[in-house]
């Protein structure tokens, strides 16, 4: 009876960790598992004899051993090769299908975490080993059975090693790094680190204290058992009760590789895990054998690797820019080095007191990285591998362009120059009119203003509009001729018929950015009434403030900018705001929303449209001011966020038929 009692409560146990840890959909309420865990506990400790090795109290943790041994993989655990960019996703199925004509692949995200490996004798674990160095790795048993997505025993009696990786979710590790700075301990560096030291504890119990997880995602002797291949293998260890990546899918063409790889970098900072690339394998087993492996690595699978986030690079000097208001900024000369798919050779330092603030010299090494993904920023200064030959920084007096001297003015922590003749500050504004969220004027990048300027046919904002007046002497140009230099004026011509909003943000005013722009474009519908608005009216609209009025005001009151729009609308350009009507939507209507997840009949881009043309307001990150959630498949931690707060979600089913009404 006792014996009996104790393996119901087993069953019902590993049940509910199950749906809980792997299916994300329990059963039984958290009152009700603490009840059976409860009496479980109770039972087994007035009874030790019938302790079971897959009861879920071993997850609980407390064995400490004191040492790890050493495991030998039976099949060696191979490390994959790495790729880097879609030519060498190419080059990768070309030589594919010189051995398998029509190849059909399964694409997985890679999870940033520690390779495992399971060993279950008659559907019972009894092992777990790390990778090692492929052949020999250390035996973390007692760990991994506190990892609470690991069943302890399958649904059938079998024999059988899976493979996999154990993470650390992102939520677990910010927990973890809260705590351990209260504590005054040091914090993990990410995620992988954290799961990496947390499966190599003596004591189990701090493992089990870390909340890991894991996806299974390879059967090393997978046709002893029937599986055919890899997509047989996911639905056969799932079948099993291991946990395995929702977002997994076959494919059978190059492109469809290239789609999916785009699908997962969009959803990626969504994700409530790190991942760090896509893992590419050719499908069939038997067509994996015909490919076969190096002595490092399978010939049937790749890694593609997303683009490092952060990266180490020597600061050679700290050079001075002048941008277009006339403000100084510092900037960081680099050793070059690869960063999310591009070689950077600078960085913004932004200003003086920032450079302080990190305590940057001229010498030091330091870490980079892209923010928003787009500009190279200084993260931090490594002074641990300071030699002693490192300048410190000192701030310039004059203009590195024109040498006037530079003013710092009150409330503002940046240097300027005050020379509005200066030739950067000229140029810098020119080129942030072509930009392409101002008037997009393609083909007019740095180089090419630069040029023009220099030689005198662009120096001011209305000389692009006159720029065709000198169309045969431009065609004559080196480098140039009567295609390219057609295309350019043609990108002008079409440029007078953007919207008013660009032109704002284009004239370069300061404090006006391009969501404000489209703010006073919605608010004045043309530009005469925007330069006719005095400050205290400005200040009143929602977003502006009263720093913001004071530079609109200031900036129409020069007779120099009058006169240049005027010039502007003697060569027709648009000065009008060109609205898109919006069938305004009560279900919408003031309503913040935030996107998560992949939609199926919409891009992200085109979702966002649809929620502004209803009257929604559209944000990034979930908070207690969020109305709705949106959540497509595969949604990432904005979904937990939603739903702990307590906030309305839609399916995008819901979003679409919501939007119609």
């Amino acid at each position: 009876m006792l014996e009996k009692r104790i393996d119901e409560l087993i069953k019902i146990l590993n049940k509910a960790n199950y749906e809980y840890y792997t299916l994300d959909n329990p059963s039984i309420t958290d009152q009700e598992y603490d009840s059976y865990m409860d009496e479980l506990i109770k039972l087994e400790t007035n009874n030790p004899s019938l302790v079971r090795s897959d009861s879920p109290t071993v997850r609980i943790g407390g064995q400490i051993i004191d040492e790890f041994k050493k495991i030998t993989h039976s099949i060696p655990m191979m490390s994959l090769g790495d790729i880097f960019n879609y030519d060498e996703v190419r080059d990768f199925d070309t030589k594919v299908r010189k051995v398998i004509p029509n190849p059909e692949y399964v694409c997985e995200p890679k999870i940033d975490g520690l390779s495992v490996s399971l060993i279950y004798k008659k559907g019972k674990l009894v092992s777990g080993a790390t990778r090692g160095d492929g052949v020999v790795g250390e035996d973390i048993t007692h760990n991994v059975k506190t990892i609470k997505n690991i069943p302890l025993s399958l649904p059938v009696d079998i024999d059988i090693e899976v493979r996999g990786e154990i993470y650390m979710s992102i939520s677990s590790f910010t927990k973890l790094n809260e705590e351990r700075i209260k504590k005054g301990e040091k914090v993990f560096a990410n995620p992988r680190n954290a799961a990496a030291g947390s499966v190599r504890q003596l004591d189990s119990s701090i493992s089990a204290s870390r909340n890991l997880a894991t996806f299974m995602y390879h059967m090393p002797e997978a046709q002893i058992h029937n599986v055919k291949n890899q997509e047989e293998a996911l639905k056969f260890m799932s079948d099993l009760t291991f946990a395995v990546n929702p977002n997994i899918e076959k494919v059978s063409s190059v492109d469809e590789i290239i789609k999916y790889i785009e699908k997962i970098a969009s959803i990626r900072s969504d994700l409530p895990y790190e991942i760090d690339g896509v893992v590419i394998k050719v499908n069939n087993f038997l067509d994996q054998k015909k490919l076969g492996v190096t002595a490092k690595v399978p010939k049937w699978a790749i890694a593609y690797k997303f683009p490092a986030e952060e990266v180490l690079t020597k600061l050679n000097d700290i050079e001075f820019c002048v941008g277009r208001t006339g403000k100084i900024t510092p900037r960081a000369d680099l050793s070059p080095v690869r960063l999310k798919g591009s070689v950077v050779r600078s960085a913004t330092l932004n200003n003086q007191d920032y450079i302080k603030e990190k305590n940057i010299m001229i010498g030091d090494i330091v870490s980079i990285r892209k923010a928003g993904d787009v500009i190279p920023e200084v993260v931090e200064v490594k002074t641990e591998r300071r030699t002693g030959d490192e300048v410190p920084f000192k701030m310039i007096d004059k203009c590195p362009i024109c040498g006037s001297k530079l003013v710092k003015k009150e409330g503002e922590v940046a240097y300027f120059c005050t020379n509005i003749n200066c030739d950067a500050r000229n140029i810098e504004s020119l080129i942030h009119f072509a930009s392409r969220d101002a008037m997009n004027i393609e083909g007019f990048g740095e180089r090419i203003v630069e040029d023009f300027y220099n030689m005198g046919f662009l120096k001011k904002i209305e000389d692009y509009y006159t720029l065709k007046e000198h169309k045969t002497t431009l065609m004559e140009l080196e480098g140039f001729g009567e295609k390219s230099i057609n295309n350019l004026l043609n990108n002008i011509e079409n440029s007078k018929s953007n919207s008013l909003e660009r032109l704002i943000f284009g004239l370069g005013i300061k404090h006006v950015g391009k969501k404000t722009a489209k703010i006073l474009s919605e608010n004045y519908k043309t530009l005469d009434k925007l330069i006719e608005a005095d400050t205290e009216e400005l200040s009143l609209i929602d977003d502006i403030g009263s720093i913001i009025a004071n530079s609109i005001n200031s900036y129409f009151k020069e007779d120099k900018k009058i006169n240049m729009i005027n010039k502007l609308k003697e060569n027709n350009v648009n000065t009008n705001y060109l609205s898109k009507e919006k069938n305004i939507n009560e279900l919408f209507l003031d309503k913040t929303f935030v996107l998560t997840g992949t939609l199926d009949s919409l891009s992200r881009e085109e979702a966002k449209e649809l929620i502004e043309s209803k009257g929604g307001k559209n944000t990034n990150s979930v908070s207690k001011k969020t109305d709705v959630v949106i959540v497509g498949s595969s949604p990432g931690s904005k979904y937990d966020n939603a739903l702990n707060l307590g906030i309305t979600i839609w399916t995008e089913d819901e979003f679409i038929k919501n939007s119609r009404r």
